[in-house]
């Protein structure tokens, strides 16, 4: 699935995404919009610094999360077995522990290649979490 072109509006719709995810998002401490089928980091906020190499890997490190090649032969044994022939992809959430923080990476509902990305506290209420993260996601409905 192509993602529209970073026009204004699209650029507006990003931006408002990733405040409203910053904002309504439990204990989040970052929120960004990861464009696969550019390699592009559209948009991010965060309370801390980080290194920009840091947030240049970023988006190479969702698309192999969502779309490695392991992954994609995964993705066609399920579709395979189960009849299907479709472009939609199974994996449309994964959530990510670290030592300190919870990193949930959602797909955006109309183009699969459009990501958010959340980072929050560990101590982060995990279903509190992803009930907020779907709601602002299906809200903005990208």
């Amino acid at each position: 699935m192509a993602t529209k072109r970073m026009t204004a509006g699209f650029s507006d719709q990003v931006m408002g995404l990733v405040k409203a995810l910053r904002a309504d998002a439990p204990d989040c401490v970052a929120s960004g919009v990861v464009d696969m089928s550019t390699g592009m980091l559209l948009s991010y906020e965060t309370a801390d610094n980080h290194p920009p190499e840091v947030l240049d890997l970023l988006a190479g490190a969702t698309l192999d999360l969502f779309q490695g090649r392991t992954v994609q032969m995964i993705e066609d044994v399920f579709k395979e077995r189960r009849g299907i022939q479709t472009d939609q992809h199974f994996f449309q959430e994964i959530l990510v522990n670290s030592d300190n923080l919870t990193h949930l990476f959602v797909r955006m509902t109309e183009q699969q290649d459009v990501v958010a990305v959340i980072v929050c506290r560990k101590s982060v209420n995990v279903g509190m979490l992803f009930a907020q993260v779907r709601r602002v996601v299906r809200e903005y409905g990208l």
